[in-house]
C-alpha cells in the first residue's frame, strides 16, 4: 500500500488515498519516517534484525542442518539471550530449517487411471439412527 501512495500522492494526496483505503494516514506517516530513520524502528524489530544475522551465521557454520533446537543451543552457548520460539519464528521468516533424520514414508502411490470408489455417504457423516452408517478409514503408524 505504501508504494501506491507513494506513486499516487503529487495526484490526489495522502489522506483522500487512505479514506478510500483501509489504513490510517498516521500508518503510513510513520511507516514513511520508519523507513528513512532506522533507528525509529520497534526495539523487537532491531532485536529481530541482529538476531537474524546471528541465526544465518550459526545455520551456515553448521552447513544448513541445524533445526531450531541447536541454532538455539548454539546461541545460548555463544551468549546471546534469546527464546527458543523467537529462534523459530525468524528461522521460519527467513525461510531456513534443519534436516531430518530417516527416510521419508511415502503411505500412497496414487494411480490417476484407476477407478475411484463413489462416495456413498455424500461427505454426510451423520447417520439418522444407530447401525444405519458404517464409516471406516485408515492411517499409516509407524511400527
Amino acid at each position: 500500500m505504501k508504494a501506491f501512495i507513494d506513486e499516487h500522492r503529487e495526484d490526489y494526496g495522502v489522506e483522500p488515498i487512505c479514506r478510500v483505503l483501509p489504513i490510517a494516514p498516521s500508518t503510513y506517516h510513520e511507516h514513511a519516517a520508519r523507513k528513512a530513520h532506522p533507528d525509529r524502528r520497534p526495539a523487537r524489530e532491531r532485536r529481530d534484525a541482529d538476531l537474524s544475522q546471528e541465526i544465518g551465521r550459526v545455520f551456515a557454520a553448521n552447513f544448513g542442518v541445524y533445526g531450531v533446537r541447536k541454532v538455539w543451543r548454539q546461541l545460548q552457548r555463544e551468549g546471546f539471550d534469546v527464546a527458543r520460539c523467537t529462534v523459530a519464528r525468524l528461522m521460519w521468516q527467513m525461510g531456513l530449517e534443519g534436516v531430518v533424520r530417516g527416510k521419508s514414508i511415502r503411505t500412497t502411490v496414487s494411480d490417476a487411471a484407476a477407478p475411484c470408489p463413489r462416495d456413498r455417504v455424500n461427505r454426510q457423516f451423520t447417520a439418522p439412527r444407530p447401525n444405519a452408517l458404517w464409516v471406516s478409514g485408515f492411517t499409516y503408524v509407524a511400527t
